[in-house]
């Protein structure tokens, strides 16, 4: 049995990760792309097979498509996917899932009501060295994770969006709404919560504009950096970072200092996993290198969408995984916009 998918937006999500990691899945036929921006479509079609769908609800409304990746704008998710959804379809949407709490409790609610499937693309969980790690911390091995440091950062969506412009709708407050904490920062906080097991109830940050402009020079609306202080309900505490403005290689890693050593993942470019023992010893692990804007590998994540789809099951990241962590970033904002800590 082949799921039949539609792919909603044809920007660079579509193009380097969703419509490729469709077509190597053997139990997937993709059935039609829609992109306001026709040109696109008729080049994923011309690439993959399908048609090119006039509108988005052409794609919903469709009755031989059986589920949708949802890749439009932050501010057009709650609506495909909600309609999706209702239209019989299972989704997997983008992340953020949503430009605001209530809009993505509606995505939740419309999955339960339907028994749809709604799964959102926080792809980190899926890295080989995530993986690993998480599977060494529940061995025991290291103990509890007493604190811990995240930080993902890259030059910026100007250098990966698919005009590669200054003019890329990341920067558009209208848009974006939530800039790099809904870019960016949307994956560390959800790793942390798949990694510690934990959810994260209080929160501190500052976010600024640091350095972006627009395609008019004018300064965005919206912040390229922001820096957090969380603290989790089984009380471990952490910093995190993100970042459009470190202007050399991108930084996606995690350190997690625990009761009986250091676990340093994705922090090396040789090792993926460094573990130092409290008394010293070192032990290295190769898992492969995680896919960045320049390297871009498989995120597992259609693979996981499909299966969760054929084998009737929940998907490992769920949309009220999705909510959570969007709690966490508004959360944050209001904390930087408030000067307090935010209690969730």
């Amino acid at each position: 049995m082949k799921i039949k998918v539609g792919i909603v937006g044809c920007g660079s999500i579509c193009q380097y990760r969703h419509a490729p990691e469709y077509a190597n899945n053997p139990n997937v036929q993709i059935v039609a792309f829609y992109d306001p921006n026709e040109e696109r479509a008729e080049k994923m079609v011309e690439k993959y097979g399908g048609y090119v769908a006039k509108s988005y609800e052409e794609i919903i409304e469709d009755p031989n498509i059986d589920a949708i990746s949802d890749c439009s704008t932050n501010e057009m998710h709650h609506i495909v996917t909600c309609k999706a959804l209702r239209n019989n379809k299972h989704v997997l949407c983008e992340k953020p899932m949503a430009i605001s709490v209530e809009l993505a409790e509606e995505m939740v609610k419309a999955s339960n009501e339907t028994g749809k499937i709604l799964m959102i693309d926080h792809n980190q969980r899926l890295a080989a060295g995530h993986i690993k790690a998480k599977e060494i911390l529940k061995s025991g091995e290291l103990g509890r994770v007493l604190t811990f440091h995240t930080v993902f950062g890259h030059k910026g969506p100007e250098y990966w969006s698919v005009n590669k412009s200054n003019s890329t709708w990341f920067f558009n407050k209208n848009r974006s709404v939530l800039g790099v904490a809904g870019d960016l920062g949307i994956h560390k906080i959800d790793l942390i919560r798949y990694l510690l097991e934990d959810d994260i109830v209080e929160v501190s940050s500052f976010e600024s504009t640091l350095d972006k402009k627009d395609d008019k020079g004018n300064k965005i609306e919206v912040s390229d950096n922001m820096v957090c202080i969380l603290r989790t309900e089984k009380g471990s505490l952490g910093t995190a970072a993100f970042s459009w403005t470190y202007y050399g290689n991108e930084d996606n890693s995690t350190t997690l200092y625990c009761e009986k050593g250091i676990m340093k993942i994705y922090g090396d470019p040789s090792y993926q996993i460094i573990i130092t023992k409290f008394n010293g010893d070192e032990i290295l692990y190769r898992t492969g290198a995680i896919q960045t804007n320049d390297n871009q590998t498989s995120t597992g994540i259609i693979d996981e969408f499909i299966s969760s789809i054929l084998e009737k099951r929940r998907p490992l990241i769920t949309g009220e995984d999705g909510l959570k962590v969007l709690k966490v970033v508004f959360a944050a904002i209001e904390s930087s916009k408030k000067g307090i800590k935010i209690r969730l």
